[in-house]
């Protein structure tokens, strides 16, 4: 199942940026960014109330409300980012550096998480590393 929502999470990533370079033209990225995350935050909160999930958020830990704060401003950095450079640039290079992101996550999830770092995902990370330069040089 986790494949199966992944590949999903990666043709929907697609959708993202396809139709965010097509909307994002002639409007402030910022703007954009703020338009976007509401629709994201509605459409999150719509499916924590479809799903009864609602009354979990008094379990939540200390621990946990810090860390999903962080990510969630680490995701509003990457987003502000992510639309300034598709202002500016081509679609066909911003979201190969954009999935670079993939490099960086196994290698923080090795220092920080102490996952396994094998011979295999070094040389993922060098294809993905290497095919990333190829694509926008």
């Amino acid at each position: 199942m986790w494949l199966i929502l992944a590949l999903l999470s990666a043709i929907f990533a697609a959708l993202t940026s396809i139709l965010a370079k097509v909307g994002i033209d002639g409007v402030n990225s910022n703007l954009a960014t703020a338009i976007r995350t509401m629709v994201v935050v509605v459409m999150a909160w719509g499916m924590v109330f479809l799903t009864n999930a609602q009354s979990g958020i008094m379990e939540i830990s200390k621990k946990s409300w810090i860390f999903l704060i962080l990510s969630g401003l680490a995701t509003g950095a990457s987003w502000l980012c992510y639309y300034r450079a598709l202002q500016v640039g081509d679609a066909s290079k911003v979201v190969p550096v954009d999935k670079m992101s993939v490099v960086f996550t196994l290698i923080l999830a090795f220092v920080f998480l102490h996952e396994k770092f094998t011979v295999k995902s070094l040389l993922g990370c060098i294809l993905i590393a290497a095919g990333t330069l190829v694509m926008v040089l």
